[in-house]
């Protein structure tokens, strides 16, 4: 069973930048393809980018596509989210979650299919 968790939150003013990453620790945690959600209070989590187990797929939120990417090194049992040009709307706390697949190209983007999650960090953009 993975462990996965999440770091690099914070306050950042608009505009900025913040890479947050996600470690896994676990006999097989780089069998797992990624993805990262956010969640504000009294919302759904809400879907931001994805990454398959070998990293070769990436897909985006159409809030997070051209500010955000999502990569991955597997040496390190690590899968960051690097975001740019953060907006007030970006505030909230940021999950990585894993799907254990052994399908190196499957993508997933959506919250139920992940079997494992963080705790979660916040990440707060404002002036």
């Amino acid at each position: 069973q993975v462990q996965l968790e999440e770091s690099g939150g914070g306050l950042v003013q608009p505009g900025g930048s913040l890479r947050l990453s996600c470690a896994a620790s676990g006999p097989t945690s780089t069998t797992y393809a990624v993805g990262w959600f956010r969640q504000v209070p009294g919302k759904e989590r809400e879907f931001v980018a994805a990454i398959s187990r070998i990293g070769s797929i990436l897909r985006y939120s159409d809030s997070a596509e051209g500010r955000f990417m999502i990569f991955r090194n597997n040496a390190k049992n690590t899968v960051y989210l690097q975001m740019n040009s953060l907006k007030l709307e970006d505030t909230a706390v940021y999950y990585c979650a894993a799907h254990s697949t052994p399908d190196g190209t499957v993508i997933v983007t959506t919250a139920t299919a992940f079997e494992y999650w963080g705790q979660g960090t916040q990440v707060t953009v404002s002036s």
